[in-house]
């Protein structure tokens, strides 16, 4: 890999569909890590840990040189942390406890560089109001197979089902992957993007997105870096 190349440390199709918003040249890999949460450990903390094991456990398994990039995910319903659900109804349930109140999605980012050893870390936390969606909408949604791979058991992109009310948040974000969070870590590593982020997120999402300005106007405040 070169310097400048990025590698995704995951398999989730939609952090590839997010990613390609920035132009950035990537490729992507599926290491294998454990994802049990330590006992007491905040949702915070528990995201980004995932994430820098992500990136780290990339790194080892294509012995790369370019940027190792890590995300996770979480959906957090007061103090449960919703994972992906192991059946169908347990995707029901989740989709039942969440209508028709404001949960929060955290997910946490890491970006590696193996050939010195910097690592950058960022969160983004969201606020994502449900709607109360009925029995029957819950029912055929869990049908169509779409929340079994899904934190939370849900989408908050699937067309159908529509499960957000309204967001005054970052929507990539609760897709996996917040993108102008990226934009500022990889900034760090010389790696600005190549395309406009907030107007292709925009595009693509169909979302107009309030916070984005003061995300990336924010510089590194809120990043978190180390050296090795």
């Amino acid at each position: 890999m070169h310097a400048k190349t990025v590698l995704l440390a995951s398999n989730s199709p939609r952090r590839r569909q997010l990613l390609t918003l920035g132009g950035w040249s990537f490729t992507a890999l599926a290491p294998d890590t454990d994802e049990s949460r330590l006992p007491g450990e905040s949702p915070a903390d528990y995201v980004v840990r995932l994430a820098e094991t992500k990136a780290r456990a990339g790194a080892l398994q294509a012995q790369a040189e370019g940027i190792i990039l890590g995300a996770d995910t979480a959906v957090v319903d007061g103090d449960t942390l919703l994972g992906k659900p192991a059946d169908a109804a347990e995707a029901a349930a989740f989709l039942r406890s969440l209508r028709g109140h404001v949960h929060q999605v955290y997910t946490g980012i890491a970006a590696f560089r193996p050939a010195d050893g910097k690592l950058v870390t960022d969160l983004c936390v969201t606020d994502v109001p449900m709607r109360n969606y009925s029995d029957a909408e819950i029912e055929a949604y869990v049908q169509t197979g779409d929340p079994l791979d899904k934190a939370g058991a849900y989408a908050i992109q699937h067309p159908r089902f529509q499960p957000v009310e309204s967001m005054a948040g970052c929507f990539a974000s609760v897709m996996g992957l917040p993108m102008c969070h990226l934009v500022r870590t990889l900034r760090q590593f010389d790696l600005p993007p190549l395309l406009d982020v907030p107007a292709g997120c925009q595009a693509s999402l169909d979302y107009h997105c309030p916070v984005f300005p003061a995300i990336l106007g924010a510089g590194q405040a809120g990043s978190h870096e180390e050296e090795e």
